[in-house]
């Protein structure tokens, strides 16, 4: 998660700004302190939110004050995000938590930026320069649980047995001796650790798999805990699994990647088939089925690199393969093949930041790419990140979904940006329908595509009107540009007579006039003419507007594309609350319910 910068007063905005230059964090602060990216009511609650929800954490204020807020909310420490304390001069850089989970190097390079003073404090990061419970990146620790125990002899003067090749392993400054009762071992060996030994874990291995499609994920994951068990190695030094690009979207593969917590990576046949010289069981069935003779070796081989090699050939299931390669140093699965490619459709809601949820936030933020109507990405334009934008004019829905598929086949994270909901009205169904039906390449077609919802326009009217959606309602969109009129029409006769709220989407334009008025005669037709309705336009921007009226005094005029128009049932009410302000709701017939106060309520009125 991005870094929250959270700072208590004005003048600590400069030292802020310092700060997000570095490390491109966003600016927590309260109400009413300006250029912030984000305002808070509370400071510990909203202190104890991001500390909770894994957000790492550099707060510009007093130590003490971090530590007695977050105090309550310590539990353990190997999944506590970094939290930094930092004087207002920016001086003063103190990693309080999560030192070996980014907050010691954020310390440091603060330190550089700030000319300040990073008072690391953990024992290994000051006396051998790495914590032996968080090795680089591309390794991993078979036992954190002892690293506690073996630091704190090495830190008082004992020696180690070191048997690796790794650079910051033979360079750790400590003594060594053959007998010694701390063991630092590199291995990709599947075995337990022994007595006093920190197993450490090169991700050097490629786990090649092809398979039909179809095929139980179940069965590809016993297989590839198979191939791992007869290869003799540990599922820790996995860097990724790779397969043909064809085999991206294949659930049963997706599943083992996710099972042993690698990315899955993918190649075209082109590249897979340069590898069939280093290949141990090359296949002419499989060349004629897919353009290259061997899938899972082929993949593991041009993963792993020109250096690596086969350890285990290919092992077959019913409808899955697998083959296992080792290359001589860890593997950066990123720089390696490509992604599966991920299409987020993100609903913003009405545009309001405070109706977006942490899930699109998140979504956008993490976005290689943002894609949309230009206003759209204007309303999301505060969200920090690297993505690059693609501006779309409105009406060019198709041009729009369609680049970003193409831009997610490439292997990018894109974010398709749209207001309301992404599957009320926008581009989620559009996004499915091309896939399905669309011509596109297959690449595009075999993406992830993940659906985020948002705050709709018409949960937003409601809300802001009162409770007018409390019963059965439906939604109606009134542009006949895809659907034709008489179908409309039709439908709006049918929640007529069912006697539903019913929420107008797209009432009118400049060149639609007439539909808004007839769906109104319909309506009048089997409800009466004081029915509430309302009126809701540019929903969370400048200028919101609420009205309601009635049906008999609905006006075409009223109404522009901004706006949502929610007519009541023939029970919906229209009321005043204390302050004077006017409201809608529609009952859900608690007052016909044995017992309850609403029911003597309206006996006593009826009587």
């Amino acid at each position: 998660m991005r870094p929250a910068i959270v700072i208590l007063h004005a003048p600590a905005m400069e030292t802020a700004r310092h700060i997000q230059a570095e490390l491109a964090a966003e600016i927590h602060a309260p109400e009413g302190i300006a250029g912030a990216d984000v305002h808070y009511t509370a400071l510990a609650g909203h202190l104890r939110g991001l500390f909770l929800e894994g957000c790492p954490i550099l707060a510009v204020m007093a130590a003490g004050a971090v530590i007695r807020i977050l105090a309550p909310s310590l539990s353990d420490k190997r999944s506590e995000p970094a939290v930094l304390a930092i004087s207002e001069d920016g001086r003063s850089i103190v990693p309080l938590l999560g030192g070996h989970r980014g907050a010691n190097d954020m310390a440091r390079r603060l330190a550089g930026a700030l000319h300040g003073h990073a008072a690391v404090t953990t024992a290994g990061d000051t006396r051998f320069g790495v914590a032996l419970d968080a090795p680089p990146c591309g390794w991993r620790l078979e036992n954190p649980q002892d690293a506690k125990p073996a630091m704190a002899a090495l830190l008082a003067g004992a020696s180690a047995r070191i048997t690796a090749e790794a650079d910051w392993l033979t360079d750790l400054p400590v003594p060594r001796a053959d007998d010694a009762a701390v063991t630092l071992s590199e291995d990709d060996a599947g075995r337990a650790p022994h007595p006093g030994e920190l197993l450490y874990r090169p991700q050097r291995l490629v786990l090649g798999m092809g398979a039909e499609r179809g095929a139980p994920a179940d069965e590809a994951i016993a297989l590839a805990e198979e191939a791992l068990r007869q290869a003799g190695v540990s599922p820790l030094c996995l860097a990724m699994v790779a397969t043909l690009d064809v085999k991206a979207d294949e659930a049963s593969l997706n599943a083992v990647a996710a099972h042993f917590q690698v990315p899955l990576r993918v190649f075209d046949a082109a590249t897979l088939e340069a590898e069939t010289p280093r290949l141990a069981t090359p296949s002419d069935i499989v060349y004629a089925e897919v353009g290259c003779h061997g899938v899972a070796e082929g993949a593991a081989l041009a993963a792993g690199g020109p250096d690596a090699a086969l350890i285990l050939p290919k092992v077959k299931s019913r409808r899955v393969t697998a083959a296992i390669a080792r290359a001589p140093r860890p593997l950066s699965a990123p720089s390696i093949g490509r992604a599966r490619g991920r299409l987020t459709l993100v609903g913003i809601g009405p545009g309001a930041p405070e109706w977006r949820s942490p899930e699109a936030r998140a979504a956008i933020e993490a976005a290689d790419d943002r894609v949309g109507y230009g206003l759209y990405l204007d309303l999301v334009a505060d969200i920090p990140g690297t993505g690059r934008r693609h501006d779309f004019p409105l009406g060019a829905e198709e041009d729009r979904v369609r680049h970003a598929l193409l831009l997610a086949a490439e292997g990018r994270t894109v974010a398709l940006v749209c207001s309301g909901d992404a599957g009320i009205y926008a581009m989620a169904t559009l996004a499915y329908e091309l896939i399905d039906t669309g011509e596109l390449p297959d690449a595009a077609r075999r993406v992830e595509v993940v659906v985020c919802p948002g705050i709709s326009a018409l949960q937003a009217a409601a809300a802001r009107a009162g409770a007018p959606l409390g019963h059965d309602f439906c939604t109606i969109s009134l542009s006949d540009l895809l659907t034709p009129w008489p179908d409309i029409e039709r439908r709006v006769r049918a929640a007529a007579e069912g006697d539903f709220v019913i929420a107008f989407y797209n009432p009118v334009s400049r060149r639609r006039r007439s539909q808004l008025a007839d769906a109104r005669a319909i309506l009048l037709e089997h409800r009466p003419a004081q029915t509430p309705v309302v009126l809701a336009t540019n929903l969370g921007r400048p200028g919101e507007t609420v009205r309601i009226v009635s049906l008999a005094d609905l006006r075409v005029d009223d109404v522009d594309m901004l706006t949502v128009v929610i007519v009541g049932s023939s029970q919906t009410r229209r009321m005043r609350t204390g302050d004077g302000r006017e409201h809608a709701y529609t009952p859900r017939g608690y007052a016909g319910k044995a017992g309850s106060a609403l029911t003597a309520n309206a006996t006593r009125e009826r009587a």
